[in-house]
């Protein structure tokens, strides 16, 4: 009997033991003020940026999108300006004030501004329009439009529409049409041609 209590002491006291490396295992909790001795320290190493008065604001360059005009805008403005437009539209040449200008100056030499849209054909384009010699018409200025792109884009103008896709001077364009056979007179090699401004005339609704 005696061995058996000496027994239970035994493990009695290996288990107090366990016990108490149990307890000294888990850290004690921190004192109430570290936690604010933590944040001060954080809040005096905090970093921070600072500008001089002394710099100079920077420019900032933007991305700008624009947005060409289609066909239902420009028949809707319906003017010589925008006929030119939807031809270099149609052609896929850029729309510049250079290019929209010699075309206007182009067709004030077929058709004279008060009336360009004189049989639907204001440059007296003799491609689809039943007149080989440009005495033809079209059903409308839209599809006249796209028949002078067709016919510019054909080997004989080909120096035409280069000038048109590299947006070169109205001056430099004008020679490639006087020099090309849309005008069996050649313009008289630029002396039948005038560099005037051409006045803004829109075309009756019909005509479009």
């Amino acid at each position: 009997m005696l061995h058996g209590v000496k027994k239970w002491v035994v493990v009695s006291a290996a288990a107090a033991a366990f016990s108490l490396a149990v307890i000294a295992a888990v850290a004690p909790p921190a004192p109430p003020g570290a936690m604010a001795n933590q944040r001060a320290h954080e809040s005096a190493r905090a970093q921070g940026l600072s500008v001089s008065a002394d710099v100079s604001d920077v420019a900032v360059t933007r991305d700008k999108y624009d947005a060409s005009p289609g066909i239902q805008t420009l028949s809707v403005s319906a003017t010589n300006y925008d006929w030119a437009k939807l031809i270099l539209l149609d052609g896929n040449w850029p729309i510049t004030t250079g290019n929209v200008t010699v075309i206007v100056r182009w067709m004030r030499q077929e058709n004279g501004p008060p009336n360009w849209w004189n049989r639907n054909n204001p440059l007296n384009n003799g491609l689809g329009s039943g007149g080989g010699g440009g005495t033809g018409s079209y059903p409308s200025l839209v599809m006249a439009a796209k028949m002078v792109a067709v016919n510019l884009h054909r080997p004989l103008f080909a120096p035409i529409a280069a000038g048109l896709a590299a947006s070169a001077s109205p001056q430099a364009i004008a020679q490639a049409i006087w020099a090309s056979p849309w005008s069996s007179s050649h313009y008289a090699n630029g002396a039948h041609w005038s560099e005037a401004p051409v006045p803004i005339v829109k075309a009756p609704p019909s005509a479009w």
